[in-house]
């Protein structure tokens, strides 16, 4: 992924509210299940991690991301972006990558 769409996408997130939020449990195999899921139909999400989470949001990120193949957006605090293609139901158009 290009910085060119990273920034578009987090310019998407900007108006997405969390769908899901990490708490103390941290990631669930029923969390990584519906993140999963909502990947698959919206593309583009928000996950908040909780303050009484005590993992690293990076870390999490990093793990969700690697179990959902998806793509770690943006880490901003304890806001989580992450973005995957959907395979049935393609909204995002990312911008083309210019050729030299």
């Amino acid at each position: 992924m290009t910085s060119k769409q990273r920034a578009y996408l987090r310019g998407l997130a900007m108006t997405i509210d969390p769908i899901y939020q990490v708490g103390k449990s941290s990631i669930t195999p029923e969390l990584t299940k519906g993140i999963d899921e909502a990947l698959e139909a919206r593309e583009l999400i928000k996950v908040n991690v909780l303050k009484n989470c005590m993992d690293d949001p990076n870390e999490i990120a990093q793990i969700i991301a690697e179990r959902t193949h998806s793509q770690v957006v943006q880490v901003i605090g304890k806001k989580l972006i992450f973005y995957r293609e959907s395979k049935d139901k393609k909204k995002i158009e990312l911008p083309v990558q210019k050729k030299k």
